[in-house]
């Protein structure tokens, strides 16, 4: 099969493996994050919309762009996909893609796990056609899926009739209008590889694998974590690899960490050294989601303790060069909840949800044999971390931009959504509009509206924005904050997070103090010695052998 694809045209001119280095950094945003606003005189597609907007206000802070599902859909905003291979006219076209690709380094979504029951395959597979009369996975009616883990918690099974009457119950792990598709049919992975291989010509350039822990079912397992999902992770590799692409693999698994890591592959597999002997030390994924990385910043920044987040980066693994941990706290999603299990003391934590809730954020559950247990807190990070009732806008800002540069400090690639960039607060009509709880974060606001609302001196949005741009500008200027260099987690007490980075050639570092708490504190640090740290409050101190030669305080 490789050989196949090897002979195609998608070799490039510029193989070799793709580089991550502390000059990348990553933005979120939809196709179709603003709008026009009612301007008449705008008649650009939302991806030139979006283009513009990012050349005004983007000074060289993200060099990645993560354009979440673009395709035609039919509901959860592109993630129930109906036709791969078109781009939603209302979003725009290839071409405006691929001037984005001129800007940025692209990253697409591999909505892989399911499609949409409103799709031209969905209505073939209810025809009878043979070519897609298998491509969905159907069980009886009767079926017992109580051993089954999903985050969702309407009934597995979906019923459709089909072109002969007759009655179908197909797999529909995250909702009735979203069908999984059967990859134990070598069709239906070959459709999937043509697709992938697509995504690079298209110019992506990271693949993130949504919802990729489920992919697999076997009956009589909780469809988690399958050893046959990991296969085709690791065959997506293989692909990448053997055709030398530069293209990285991005899985997103919002389970707890150990879980989540065992999708580098290699030495992390939960089975390295089972009954697949060899093939589960093959490498997979190249960056994972640093999922235990939000909740820990919640309750840090709620409860003004940061023990736990430092307690739980202490035992972070060192990676090898090119294995990376994607760090970002808010996302399209909500802050999920299950990789904070263990992590942070039971009452405590409750404690942190319970103010979570006060602050406007919803709860979603998840089915797990035992019932229904909370999975994902929908809100706006803003309101969870920075509520406006805590002070002017510029403790605000600061109280925001210290959750961020953590994430941004610790080693990895960072990653921020398009609204926690713009410092925008939740969208309390959205889930009365749309029916469903995530859409409090994903407001489309008008493009002339939040430009303007980006100029206002002083507004949060502004101080965020700013805030933002100090922190990458000496980000970009330290090699200390090269994604594989060395972190220690240094001792600490009460609110304070801290850390010490050491570039490559050991000849500088950097020490990263953040202040989750509402008190000044003084931090000891290695070769430097006492330093004051404000509250709410961001201090980066970089030196080297003769010094410190550049002092960074948010």
């Amino acid at each position: 099969m490789l050989e196949k694809f090897a002979n195609s045209a998608v070799r490039p001119a510029d193989s070799g493996a793709a580089v991550i280095s502390n000059k990348d950094a990553l933005l979120i945003s939809y196709g179709d994050m603003l709008s026009a606003g009612g301007a008449a005189a705008d008649t650009d597609t939302a991806l030139t919309r979006l283009r513009r907007f990012l050349k005004e206000w983007n000074r060289g802070d993200f060099s990645c762009l993560h354009l979440l599902p673009f395709h035609p859909y039919s509901s959860d905003d592109g993630f129930s996909v109906i036709d791969y291979s078109q781009v939603d006219s209302r979003v725009g076209s290839w071409d405006d893609i691929e001037a984005l690709g001129a800007d940025f380094k692209m990253t697409f979504d591999f909505v892989i796990n399911h499609g949409s029951v409103k799709s031209e395959w969905f209505a073939r597979f209810l025809a009878g056609d043979e070519k897609y009369r298998s491509r969905y996975i159907t069980r009886p009616k009767d079926y017992d899926f109580s051993k089954v883990v999903r985050p969702r918690t309407h009934p597995l099974l979906t019923k459709f009739i089909k072109k002969d009457s007759s009655e179908v119950y197909v797999w529909t792990t995250f909702s009735a209008d979203q069908a999984d598709y059967d990859f134990s049919v070598p069709e239906t992975l070959l459709e999937f590889i043509e697709i992938f291989l697509d995504y690079y010509r298209r110019g992506g350039r990271m693949l993130r694998l949504d919802a990729i822990a489920y992919l697999w079912k076997e009956d009589g397992t909780s469809c988690l974590h399958h050893r046959k999902t990991h296969a085709v992770v690791k065959l997506l590799r293989a692909i990448i690899d053997y055709l030398e692409l530069p293209m990285l693999l991005l899985t997103e698994t919002n389970v707890p960490h150990k879980e989540n890591i065992s999708y580098f592959g290699g030495v992390f597999s939960l089975d390295a050294v089972g009954k697949i002997g060899r093939w589960a030390k093959l490498p997979e994924a190249h960056l994972v989601y640093n999922f235990a990385l939000p909740p820990l910043c919640l309750h840090a920044a709620v409860s003004g303790d940061a023990a736990p987040l430092c307690k739980w980066a202490a035992e972070l693994p060192a990676l090898p060069e090119g294995k990376y941990f994607l760090n970002f706290l808010a996302s399209h999603d909500g802050v999920g909840l299950t990789p904070a299990r263990g992590l942070v003391d039971e009452q405590a934590f409750a404690r942190t949800l319970e103010t979570a809730r006060e602050r406007g954020a919803l709860v979603s559950m998840k089915s797990v044999p035992e019932g229904q247990i909370p999975y994902e807190l929908n809100c706006s990070w803003a309101d969870m971390v920075a509520p406006e009732s805590m002070g002017p806008p510029e403790l605000q800002a600061r109280a925001f931009l210290v959750t961020y540069a953590a994430a941004l400090a610790l080693p990895g690639l960072p990653a921020v959504y398009f609204h926690s960039w713009t410092g925008s607060r939740a969208w309390r009509e959205g889930p009365g509009l749309l029916g469903y709880n995530r859409a409090i974060n994903r407001e489309k606001p008008s493009a002339g509206k939040l430009d303007a609302e980006l100029r206002q001196a002083g507004s949060f949005r502004a101080l965020v924005m700013d805030g933002f741009h100090r922190l990458f500008e000496f980000r970009c200027g330290e090699d200390a904050f090269s994604p594989s260099a060395p972190c220690e987690i240094l001792p600490a007490a009460g609110g304070i997070f801290a850390l010490l980075r050491k570039s490559p050639d050991g000849r500088r570092k950097v020490a990263a103090v953040m202040n989750f708490s509402g008190v000044e504190a003084s931090v000891e640090l290695p070769e430097i010695g006492g330093a004051q740290v404000s509250a709410h409050s961001v201090r980066w101190i970089a030196f080297d052998e003769t010094g410190v030669q550049r002092d960074l305080i948010v």
